[in-house]
């Protein structure tokens, strides 16, 4: 069984007890996921089984989308509802605008503070660990980037003025690697009322959606049922990457991991340059491997990443 499984995961479930989960009804070993996501949130899991796992690397550099939500007024350890009150700020009136004004400032490249409550590494020690042994250490900020940053709708008491527990929901479109329970911590520290990140759902992972997602209740029911058309093909990993058919006497030197030349190319959907990736195809539309174009004295197509069937 190879393929992609787009999950919904729920909140209150970490990505990797998904993972196991997933093992065990489909009686594999081989299942990973493509990007974490917190236990607290929910939305979008990337999960590849069997030959798509070789796929991750390729996969983990996507940007995601967010629908979250901030609280104002009450910023915490972990920087979302699950840490303890570090700081609360209960005297103060903000105007919509003035909101706006100050997220505007995050969209674009900015830097972030990974938080302890993560799973960065230092010095070999998860933060999340260390932080659980209340040892803070110092961290290093990391450059991201905000493409798209919006207000949705906000709750709050007074109809024009945001007040303590004044709750945004908000839109983000980030690189990976973003932190949006930091970008909720950052936003209320230059508001200068403190906040954190109360409500956080993926909605999209790369070319990932709800559209094309499950949940592990409708997998469980259609994997009962004998119905596997939960699974994605490999190639909808990488749906950028052109897809080429090979002559069949090219199939064993691609297996073996050589280089195959133009003439074994038989169907090429676009033209290619050199350090194009490619898939490269049977004639049946089986992937066969990962290919990139090189140039060694002539085009030549070198499989990056094989797979093998069976």
């Amino acid at each position: 069984m190879n393929g992609i499984i787009n999950v919904i995961k729920p909140m209150g479930m970490s990505s990797h007890q998904v993972v196991g989960y997933l093992r065990r009804l489909l009686n594999t070993k081989r299942v990973g996921h493509a990007g974490t996501l917190d236990p607290g949130a929910g939305g979008i899991l990337t999960i590849c089984v069997g030959q798509a796992t070789k796929l991750v690397q390729f996969m983990v550099d996507y940007d995601k989308a967010y629908v979250a939500e901030m609280t104002l007024g009450l910023a915490t350890s972990t920087q979302d509802g699950g840490g303890a009150t570090e700081e609360v700020t209960t005297n103060f009136r903000i105007t919509p605008k003035r909101l706006a004004d100050v997220m505007a400032q995050f969209r674009g490249e900015i830097e972030q503070i990974p938080p302890m409550a993560s799973a960065v590494q230092v010095e070999g020690r998860r933060l999340y660990e260390l932080q659980r042994q209340g040892v803070t250490v110092e961290r290093q900020p990391r450059c991201v980037t905000i493409s798209d940053l919006h207000i949705n709708k906000i709750w709050n008491e007074y109809e024009d003025i945001l007040t303590f527990g004044s709750r945004v929901l908000f839109y983000v479109e980030c690189s990976k690697g973003t932190y949006v329970r930091t970008l909720c911590h950052d936003i209320g520290a230059k508001l200068g009322v403190g906040a954190h990140l109360s409500f956080l759902s993926r909605v999209r992972s790369g070319p990932f959606t709800f559209d094309n997602a499950y949940t592990l209740e409708s997998i469980t029911d259609m994997v009962e049922d004998g119905d596997t058309s939960f699974l994605l093909p490999m190639t909808a990993a990488l749906p950028d990457w052109p897809q080429v058919k090979v002559s069949p006497l090219a199939e064993n030197r691609i297996r073996h991991g050589n280089f195959i030349r133009p003439s074994d190319l038989l169907d090429v959907p676009q033209e290619l340059h050199i350090d194009d990736q490619v898939f490269l195809l049977d004639l049946e539309g089986n992937v066969l491997a990962l290919g990139q174009v090189r140039d060694a004295g002539g085009l030549i197509c070198q499989p990056i990443r094989v797979f093998v069937e069976g």
